[in-house]
Order: C-alpha cells, then structure tokens, then sequence
C-alpha cells in the first residue's frame, strides 16, 4: 500500500451532494450562505492570538454546522480537510484510516481512484477557522457580558431595598439559571453569603422567593449550607413553600433537599407539620404535575429519617399516597412505593395502609408491572398489611389475584430474595382456605387484567 503524500495543489473544496467538486473562495462562500450568513472578515487572522480550532469546536460544541464543514466519514466538523481525485473532501486522519484499511476507493462516490494523493484544502480550512472563529469570540464576548452582569447586580443588591431589591434579585435568576459563568461569579464574588443573608424572619415572600430562586441554581459548600439550616431561614423556606408559586415551591424543595446532603443536618429541621403538608400538597396538586418529582424526591429524602416518619403517617400521608399511586409516572411510582414502605416500618403506618381500601389491590395490580424495585416495594408492603391481620387481608388480597400474581413472581427472573418473599407471602395467604379452594384462585388469566 502506498503512503499518501499531501499534493502542492491547493484551494479545492469538494461540496457534498457535488462529487465533481468546486474551486471555491471565502467571498464566494459568504455570498452563497456557506457560512449561515455570517459576515466576513478572518477572527484571529490578523493580530492577536490565533485561535485553536480544535479547541474552539470541543467548547463550543453546536449542534447545527454547515453541512459542508463536516467529514463524511466522522459525521464531525473536519479541523484538516483533505480532497481527493474525485472532488470529496474528508478530515486528513480519518482517510487515511481508510486508505490503510486497503481501500483503493472514495468512500463517499466508491469511485475508485486514479490518483492516490490527498490535497489540503486551505480554503475551507479558511472557512471553517472563519465560522468557528466568530461563533467562539461572540460566545466569550457573551459570557464576559454576563459575568460583567452579575457582578453588576450584586453590588446593587448592596444598595437597593424594596421593589428595586426584588428587581435586581429577579434578574440576577434569570442569568444564574441560564449561564455556567455567571453562576461562578456570583460564587467567586461573595455572592451565596450576601444572597443567604436577605433570608430571615422579616423578609418578604417577594424577596425570599427570588433569593431562593438563585440559591438553587448555585453549588453550595458546607458553610453555605449550615448558614440556610438557622431556624428563621428554613422557616421561611416552609412558609414560602407553601404559599409560592409553583416554581418557587419546587426551588425549595430542591434547596431543602441540597440542605439534607450536609452532614451535620439535624432531622427535627424536617421535623415540621407545615413543611410535610406543604410537600403532601406539592404532590397532589393535578395543575402543576411537575412538582409531583421533587416532592416526592424530598418526602422520600425526609423518610430516611425514621424520627420524622410517625409525623408523616400522622398528617394521612399513607392514604393520600396510595391513592396517588395509579396516576403516577415510573419514576415518581418507585418514590412513593420506598416511602409507604419505610412508613410500613412503623405500626401506625402498617395501620394506616390496612385501612386505606385501596392499599391491598393497588400493590396487587403493580406486581411484575413496573420493575423490580417496585415489585419489591409493593410485596414488602403486602407482607407487612396480610401479616397485621392474616385473616382480613390475606382473603382480600387473594380475591385481587395476588396468589397469581405471587407465583409470577416465583416463576420469574427476579432475584431470590424477591422469589422467597412471595413464597412466604403465598403459604400466608393458603392459611385460610382449602387446598381445593386455594388452587382455583390461582388462575393465571387474572394476572394479566
């Protein structure tokens, strides 16, 4: 196999959909919209320090680049374009690959080719350099306009009280949520601490709202985070979580959660009858589906504290979410299944689920549904409702078609644990029935309704 040496020929640039290829010049390139309408001129030709392209495209990484700047072979913007015989144009390392593959031919036309050499192509190189250039100056002139913004905004956030205070605290979100630099600047420049001191027991819902807005989009260290854990802050976070609007009640679930990751968090901080309604409310809510996630993300965070479950069962979350169970995604399912199964570990919260009617054929219908996790969930949960009143349940259950479902799951793939609990959930459940009786209600058909 030869080696392919570069040509002295230069300036060919081989269009894709056109195999004959076009000599084409960067005028001619604007004019006919190569460039997407951008106008001309050479960034970082002239003075000033030239510019990496292959670092340009890694940081800018745009989804949408001229179909001409990309290697037919790589489908990636090309950094070294090469053209051969045939007119195509490919990036230099990825035909080269392909020449010492053995392959003789254009991998584009499959023509084969009379002439072995590769010729660089500056002038779309020049093009290339060119849009990238451009693209990469004015997303840097962007983030530096937007880190000037922020700063900007902290310092009136310094001098301003009132409407302006809120003014500057709503703008300030706005750029956070959208920009990685500014979120560092705020950072970098002092501004968690100053935003985390406007939270107190006399801020207004005006303020605290726009102020927990930011904070949420910020990373926060453990200092940070021990400063919003003070009694006042966190019960205006409740106060606000309860009365804000949509988006701020879930900006504060996800800040409370943020709070709950450090490790000197105290569990009686959760511990509140206003926040668990709060949340309870967050997740029932059927115009505004998208709280029902973080809420249940929270609630599910909160029950990891078993101090806090009891308060949970008492407010009648139990029912509230049993009843919530048919209506929700996979996801939101596996949270609310972990969390009646933690307060299943209680025995006011094996009461609870014994009472709810929908308890027993809710947990029934999700066997082998959903996943393993939540077969696993709902099983538990069984177990611990049938072996609170065998006699009650264990006949309710069956007559939902648990015996059926329960050897499903024997049958199954699903691990042995999962397997030996429904094996001791099925002998529970035979108890009160004859051999006869109970095998009729084993029928398969019942599972699949």
């Amino acid at each position: 196999m030869p080696m392919f040496q570069p040509s002295k020929r230069d300036g060919f640039v081989g269009y894709e959909g056109g195999g004959d290829g076009h000599v084409l010049d960067l005028d001619t390139a604007i004019k006919d919209g190569v460039l997407g309408g951008v106008g001309g001129g050479v960034v970082g030709a002239g003075g000033g320090e030239k510019l990496d392209l292959k670092k340009m495209i890694e940081e800018l990484d745009l989804s949408e680049v001229p179909s001409v700047f990309i290697c037919p072979i790589s489908l990636e913007p090309m950094q070294d374009p090469v053209t051969l015989c045939t007119g195509q144009t490919y990036e230099r390392s990825n035909i080269l690959k392909w020449f010492n593959l053995g392959h003789l031919t254009c991998p584009t036309t499959m023509q084969e080719l009379w002439d072995d050499s590769v010729t660089p192509n500056r002038t779309l190189y020049h093009l290339i350099y060119t849009w990238f250039s451009q693209k990469y100056l004015l997303m840097k002139k962007r983030s530096e306009d937007v880190q000037g913004r922020a700063s900007e905004l902290l310092e009136t956030l310094k001098k301003v009280k009132g409407q302006a205070r809120v003014q500057a605290l709503k703008e300030l979100q706005q750029v956070v949520a959208v920009h990685a630099t500014a979120r560092k600047t705020v950072i970098d420049e002092g501004g968690v601490a100053a935003i985390s001191s406007l939270l107190g027991p006399f801020t207004s819902h005006a303020v605290g709202a726009e102020a927990i807005g930011i904070l949420v989009h910020l990373t926060l260290d453990s200092e940070s985070r021990t400063n919003l854990m003070q009694p006042a802050k966190i019960s205006l976070l409740v106060d606000i979580l309860n009365e804000g609007s949509i988006e701020t009640k879930i900006s504060c679930t996800k800040l409370i959660e943020t709070l709950m990751e450090e490790k000197d968090f105290r569990s009686e901080i959760v511990s509140s009858h206003s926040l668990l309604v709060g949340l309870m409310r967050l997740v029932k809510d059927k115009r505004h589906t998208n709280g029902v996630l973080p809420g249940l993300g929270l609630l599910r965070t909160i029950c990891l504290h078993k101090e806090v479950r009891g308060l949970i069962v008492r407010i009648g979350a139990v029912s509230q979410l049993v009843d919530l169970l048919p209506s929700l995604d996979p996801e939101c399912l596996e949270l609310a299944l972990f969390i009646l199964d933690a307060l299943s570990t209680l025995e006011e919260g094996r009461l609870a689920l014994k009472d709810c009617s929908n308890t027993i054929p809710n947990m029934v219908r999700l066997l082998m549904r959903i996943s393993e996790s939540c077969t696993q969930y709902a099983l538990s949960i069984l177990w611990s409702v049938c072996k609170l009143a065998p006699e009650e349940c264990s006949s309710v259950a069956v007559d939902a078609g648990l015996a059926a479902k329960l050897l499903l799951v024997i049958q199954s793939g699903c691990s042995p644990v999962l397997k030996q609990r429904s094996a001791e959930l099925l002998k529970l459940c035979s108890l009160n029935y004859t051999d006869t009786l109970f095998i009729s209600k084993c029928k398969l058909t019942r599972t699949i309704q």
